[in-house]
Order: C-alpha cells, then structure tokens, then sequence
C-alpha cells in the first residue's frame, strides 16, 4: 500500500527540526530512512528547493521556501503528485500559521511541535485517497513536476554517515549537479 509515513518542518540554514510527525515505525528501514532524513537535513542550504532521494523501497522528498523545509517520507509507490501536493499544503499552512520571524529566531527543536496535528490530519487525507480526492485539484501540481521536475539527489551527494559512505547509488536524474 503506498502511503506518507511521516513528516518534518526543519529550518533550513542549520538544519532544525521545527515541528514532525510523532508516528516513526521502528522497523530496520524506517530507522535507515531517519539517518538520511537528518543528512538531508544538514544539506538542505545546499539543495535545491525540490528534491527527492530514493532510499530503496522508500522516497523522501522535499520543498523549502522562506528558509523552512517541509520533508517527508513514503512508500517508493507513492505518487510524486501527490507527495508534493502533501507538502505544497504543509508549507501553506506552517506559513500562515508561523511568522519568518519566530522561525527564524527558534532555539530548541520541535518548538513547533503543536504543527504536528496539522501534519497527522493532512496525513491521513493523503493517505486516503477516497476522500483526497475530491477535496484538492492535482492538475496544476501535475503541471508544475511536469515543468520543473524535482531534483533527483544520489545517495554519493549525501556523503557518509558515521565516516561510511552508502553502499549503493541511485541513478542521476537532475536537471543539473549541485557542488557541496
């Protein structure tokens, strides 16, 4: 079944955890899919605002705008339309909701954790397609991939985790090679 497991609000000049979802699995891949959140993480100024890294049977994407990333990770079946749509919604809210100001100036992580009801709400309409469906139109978030696709990061641009660099590699597809 593909679904969104889960979600990240992180700032992007130093790598923040703002607000997430509070639902991890703990199966071995979903613990392998938290270490790249967090390199990703750390990466993100240097990124651009549209990406995706395929990490085996799961994806992690995201956008990042006014200097706020909003991260998630699902199921490899899961469709770009949609995963981008999700986070398209989450910037919107978070945007509305908090100032660039109080993010900008946020000290601790998960200062915005109460966003997470927000997040898991979202996340359930996302995850059920029936009732998804006639609450959003996915034509012009279709367009827009189709226009400027997102960035394909490999996993040779994450660099090592704990001093070993990742065993595999995913095919490049980007629109250009950012330099770290």
């Amino acid at each position: 079944m593909s679904m969104i497991l889960s979600a990240s609000v992180i700032r992007v000049r130093d790598g923040l955890p703002l607000s997430a979802s509070t639902d991890y699995e703990q199966s071995t891949g979903m613990q392998e899919c938290r270490k790249y959140f967090k390199m990703l993480s750390r990466k993100l100024a240097q990124l651009p605002d549209r990406c995706t890294l395929k990490t085996g049977h799961h994806n992690i994407n995201f956008i990042s705008s006014l200097g706020v990333s909003y991260m998630m990770l699902c199921t490899e079946s899961y469709p770009n339309v949609l995963a981008f749509s999700f986070l398209d919604e989450l910037q919107k809210e978070f945007i509305t909701t908090y100032n660039v100001m109080k993010t900008n100036t946020a000290v601790r992580p998960y200062c915005f954790i109460e966003f997470d009801n927000f997040i898991q709400r979202t996340k359930q309409r996302y995850n059920n397609p029936r009732s998804l469906s006639t609450k959003i139109n996915l034509s012009d978030m279709q367009t827009e991939i189709k226009l400027r696709p997102p960035y394909q990061i490999s996993m040779c641009e994450l660099g090592s985790a704990n001093g070993v660099t990742s065993a595999f590699s995913v095919d490049y597809k980007g629109a250009g090679k950012i330099s770290s």
